[in-house]
């Protein structure tokens, strides 16, 4: 009965030690997804009041982990049963994240931005506007990109454990769901919450933390304004690239193309290094373009209709 128990344990700890080597391979596998995760979701959740800025990202943290409380069950069934739609799913996500790129895109230049501001003004100076209900699109729309970004996650997660047994297969897939949840909207609150450490670090008596409090209010600005480009231009890179991987014929040319740059003089391994990310995004901002395109013209369409009928 003691060896039994003792094996027991052994195999306990073999599996742990393999679900703890499996996370490790699949957080680096995830490492870029992530960083795109955070300056999307960083992105999405400024421009609030201050006092809200907590309470949103938490709002948003709670829909990820929702999300991600679907994505698993549903990558661990689709995994057993329609392997072969992981793919064509994962690359309806990167057409929606290029879709909402380049929607951002279309009004920023079309100018559509200024009524959104100009709302977000009128509604923070009524108080009789409940900005929970204000801020709801906001949050619905961190939400559904978070959604995308954690099917990536998730789908290269469970390619790392595809030849595991099934309960390795749910631990890991359930331990990279809650680290990078908490990694993500961690790191998300530092950010939005950088200014109120800046102003407060700026009132203390020292000079050292008064000078480094001046400083992050300085940088806290310029930060805030570079999370969105990066944001936007982050959603055309890793739906771009989940595109591309999903066409073969383009996928191999961005490779070959980065291969032939390499023998370039000076800047062949840096050109070779970036190539293939410049080129993913050029893809979801056509992708994006024309999803657009058909999105906007069924809208007219459907408008013409419901006012002829």
């Amino acid at each position: 009965m003691a060896s039994s128990l003792l094996a027991l344990i052994d195999d306990i700890a073999s599996v742990l030690d393999d679900v703890s080597l499996m996370t490790k391979v699949a957080a680096k596998k995830t490492a870029g997804v992530l960083g795109d995760d955070l300056a999307l979701n960083a992105q999405q959740v400024t421009g609030v009041n201050a006092d809200r800025e907590l309470p949103v990202v938490w709002a948003v943290a709670k829909g990820s982990m929702r999300n991600k409380l679907i994505l698993v069950p549903a990558a661990l069934l689709i995994s057993a049963f329609i392997p072969w739609a992981i793919t064509p799913l994962l690359m309806l996500g990167g057409a929606f994240l290029c879709f909402e790129g380049f929607e951002k895109l279309a009004h920023r230049f079309l100018h559509r931005d200024e009524d959104h501001h100009a709302k977000q003004i009128e509604a923070l100076a009524d108080e009789s506007v409940d900005m929970v209900a204000f801020e709801r699109d906001k949050i619905s729309g961190a939400v559904r990109t978070d959604f995308i970004l954690s099917a990536e996650i998730i789908a290269i997660t469970l390619g790392t454990v595809a030849a595991a047994s099934f309960v390795e297969q749910i631990a890991v897939l359930a331990g990279i769901a809650i680290i990078m949840t908490i990694g993500v909207y961690g790191l998300v609150a530092g950010i939005v919450k950088l200014d109120d450490a800046g102003l407060a670090l700026s009132k203390r008596s020292s000079s050292a933390a008064q000078s480094l409090g001046r400083a992050i209010l300085s940088v806290a600005p310029w930060l805030m304004k570079s999370l969105s480009v990066i944001g936007t231009a982050a959603m055309f890179m890793v739906g771009g690239g989940i595109l591309t991987h999903g066409f073969k014929a383009i996928h191999h040319f961005i490779e070959n193309s980065a291969e032939h740059t390499v023998a370039l003089p000076y800047i062949g391994s840096v050109l070779a290094g970036l190539l293939p990310t410049l080129l993913d995004a050029a893809f979801g901002i056509l992708a994006g373009g024309l999803v657009f395109a058909v999105v906007e013209l069924s809208k007219r369409l459907f408008k013409r209709r419901s006012e002829t009928a």
